[in-house]
């Protein structure tokens, strides 16, 4: 009987298991922030480094997350079979990506992933977006967003911060703190 009470006392310490949520769930894909060893994916993945290298990971296959001494901390970007095209530009600014200063990564039938570092006081060009994206921020600063009618919003971004952004937006940015670099995988 005490070993039974004293089994279930430490079962009631260590408390439910629960499981992983993601960052970011929708239609499109599911994100997560991974510090350590990962199982085989169940879709195409885009695995982001917050070190700033990005690589494409074939759905049944096992990312190599963590390892070592320290744990390196990653976003997985998993692909829903869910593909949208993109939207016709009709705005008469460029598409978002390429842009001066933006280095591709990689392309493939999924996915255009972007490397790119804002300069400070700098406005990107005004630019369309005709793909969906998920942007991995990987340093500390403010990027304000101004639209064609001049809407402006502040929008502050810390390392390792993760957003999905719709299609159909134009606008600017310019970083007015910090620095800011991000890996912007583009949906296709």
């Amino acid at each position: 009987m005490v070993h039974t009470l004293l089994l279930c006392a430490l079962l009631f310490q260590a408390g439910p298991q629960t499981a992983l949520k993601p960052v970011i769930e929708n239609d499109r894909v599911v994100v997560w922030d991974v510090t350590g060893p990962a199982t085989a994916q169940p879709l195409d993945s885009i695995i982001v480094s917050l070190s700033g290298s990005a690589a494409f990971l074939p759905k049944g296959m096992t990312p190599k997350v963590g390892g070592g001494k320290t744990a390196a901390r990653s976003i997985m970007i998993n692909l829903k079979d869910h593909p949208v095209a993109p939207i016709a530009n009709t705005t008469g600014y460029p598409l978002a990506f390429p842009r001066p200063g933006s280095k591709k990564i990689l392309e493939n039938a999924r996915v255009i992933v972007w490397d790119y570092t804002w300069t400070p006081g700098v406005p990107t060009p005004m630019h369309f977006h005709d793909k969906d994206v998920v942007v991995v921020f990987l340093d500390d600063g403010d990027l304000k967003s101004t639209t064609p009618d001049g809407q402006v919003v502040m929008n502050p971004y810390q390392f390792g911060m993760v957003r999905f952004n719709l299609r159909d937006r134009t606008h600017t940015e310019t970083l007015v703190r910090g620095k800011q670099r991000a890996i912007i995988t583009e949906l296709k």
